[in-house]
């Protein structure tokens, strides 16, 4: 269930970056007008709404891991996994920057790592 917490938060992150271009041009006379007019932006861009709904069933998911593995298992795991996913997913679909050795160095690090943490509890 972690795994794919980490799977649907950190697929998602580049597809919600991506679905917020052009919310700097929104512009409204007042404050509240302004966090409105975002608002009303976002809501209205199905590239922002759909990545974001499959983002928000990741939290669900992790909060229905939360209640089974320990605390001190499920955030790093889900959190460094999502970590990866997004650099992954982004370079991949050319969202993001190419992974170089150092990015592929550090997602498996971020994978080892994990694995020895998951090896530790279930002992």
């Amino acid at each position: 269930m972690l795994v794919l917490t980490g799977i649907l938060w950190g697929c998602t992150n580049p597809f919600i970056r991506q679905g917020t271009k052009g919310l700097r041009k929104v512009c409204a006379k007042t404050r509240l007008g302004q966090a409105y007019a975002e608002i009303i932006f976002l809501l209205g861009n199905w590239r922002y709404v759909v990545p974001w709904l499959i983002n928000q069933c990741g939290s669900l998911v992790y909060l229905s891991a939360v209640q089974r593995v320990p605390l001190s298992l499920a955030v790093p795991t889900a959190n460094s996994l999502a970590f990866a996913f997004t650099a992954l997913t982004g370079a991949s679909l050319g969202i993001e920057e190419p992974l170089d050795f150092v990015s592929i160095t550090g997602i498996v690090l971020i994978g080892v790592g994990t694995a020895l943490c998951c090896w530790d509890k279930v002992d």
